[in-house]
């Protein structure tokens, strides 16, 4: 089991992300609550970069009976990948407890952060996360983890760059449309080419604001392309990735061309 990237403290000693529950108090009974709404950075996709720290909050709700006092009970939300929230590959938890509003006498909705640094993570980590949470007794240290309480994408940042040549250029001449995919490795702190991915060649009208695609072109061994269109009339040309389950879309910036 690897767990890694678990952050900070809940209440002195005792902390949300490292939990061997006391020998004392083994046979303790878990708080009497229950997890539900768990959403980590509004349910959209975090994006790391190379070398980036990401702070996304999170929200849930927690029901418990009549005779529990959240007064007692520290909770907070966890992201992870593996069978479950306890016993993870990969766990995440919430920077502190979570801050929670009553809603009535068996009801709050709490919120509470959650930190994720790259230079904690494997390049492998990058995919669909689980979404689950954690309650401890503030007196015994008795835990409660639940799982399985939806997914979350988490995915390596991705560049794109597109250079057009030559500028000018005659209508009716040949245009060398040049650019790179590179995406973030989480475990040297650098970008590397990303290969043998569809980039869409994409081509935008001066005086217009929408791009139509031109071609499909495929990353080489070290994430270039390279491609060549005739030159029509002035506009920008630009190289667009729709992503993939590990990796964030990307468009490059459009590189003007000047048609005589």
């Amino acid at each position: 089991m690897r767990i890694r990237a678990t952050v900070a403290a809940v209440s002195g000693a005792l902390a949300l992300s490292a939990f061997a529950v006391p020998a004392a108090h083994a046979a303790t009974a878990a708080p009497n609550v229950t997890f539900s709404n768990v959403k980590v950075n509004g349910g959209k996709a975090i994006t790391l970069g190379a070398t980036s720290t990401v702070e996304v909050k999170a929200t849930y709700t927690v029901t418990h009976p009549t005779t529990v006092s959240m007064s007692n009970v520290l909770t907070g939300p966890v992201l992870y990948r593996g069978t479950s929230a306890k016993d993870a590959d990969t766990q995440v938890v919430s920077d502190a407890p979570g801050t929670c509003t009553t809603v009535n006498s068996t009801t709050a909705n709490c919120s509470a952060t959650i930190t994720l640094p790259a230079a904690e993570l494997y390049n492998s980590d990058a995919g669909t996360w689980k979404q689950g949470a954690l309650a401890v007794d503030k007196k015994t240290e008795a835990e409660k983890w639940q799982s399985d309480l939806g997914t979350l994408p988490v995915r390596r940042a991705a560049k794109l760059t597109a250079d057009a040549a030559p500028e000018p250029v005659k209508k009716g001449k040949t245009l060398t449309v040049t650019g790179k995919l590179s995406r973030a490795n989480w475990e040297d702190g650098k970008y590397h080419g990303y290969t043998g991915q569809a980039v869409k060649l994409q081509f935008r009208k001066a005086g217009t604001s929408t791009y139509t695609t031109l071609k499909t072109v495929t990353t080489d061994s070290t994430g270039n392309l390279r491609t060549t269109v005739t030159a029509g009339s002035d506009g920008y040309y630009r190289y667009s990735f729709a992503g993939t389950s590990t990796t964030s879309a990307v468009s490059a910036a459009g590189d003007y061309v000047d048609v005589q």
